[in-house]
């Protein structure tokens, strides 16, 4: 599946830079009986219906010219924008997200809990320090990134 997820993400990767769009994620995945190629594009400003059209339709273009065929099963190509919550991947994006309301899941629990949601005060290689709230109390926090699951941009409520 890596391989399929490295091709995808080398064909597109010149459709996007001719746009200026950016590549948030590719995964291809099985759910049910069915095998879904997900991209996940975005621009500064957000990305629309008809820029995400685009890009399936000459990703599709490219994929039917590979030979052999990096995925010989039938599945389902979504082009789409990775929303308001959209996953923090590069560390590009962590730096971009400082001053932001992100949520993190860990791989082991701190403090009894393994997600935790407040603003992103500062990155460093090794840590990311979040502003959080817990009940009234605001407090700052520092987690180990290699304790860190996932990370992406939340709605405060």
């Amino acid at each position: 599946m890596s391989s399929v997820v490295e091709t995808v993400t080398d064909l597109v990767t010149p459709i996007l830079d001719e746009q200026n769009f950016e590549l948030v994620e590719v995964e291809f995945v099985k759910e049910g009986k069915s095998w879904f190629l997900r991209v996940f594009i975005d621009k500064e400003g957000g990305i629309d219906i008809e820029e995400c059209a685009f890009v399936s339709e000459k990703l599709s273009e490219k994929l039917d010219l590979v030979d052999p065929d990096p995925i010989p099963q039938e599945y389902f190509l979504e082009v789409s924008s990775p929303g308001a919550e959209r996953p923090l991947k590069k560390e590009e994006d962590y730096h971009k997200a400082i001053g932001q309301y992100i949520n993190i899941s860990l791989y082991q629990n701190i403090d009894g809990e393994k997600q935790y949601q407040g603003f992103l005060k500062e990155v460093t290689d090794e840590t990311l320090t979040l502003t959080v709230k817990i009940k009234t109390r605001t407090k700052e926090m520092i987690f180990e990134r290699k304790n860190i699951a996932k990370a992406r941009f939340a709605i405060e409520f």
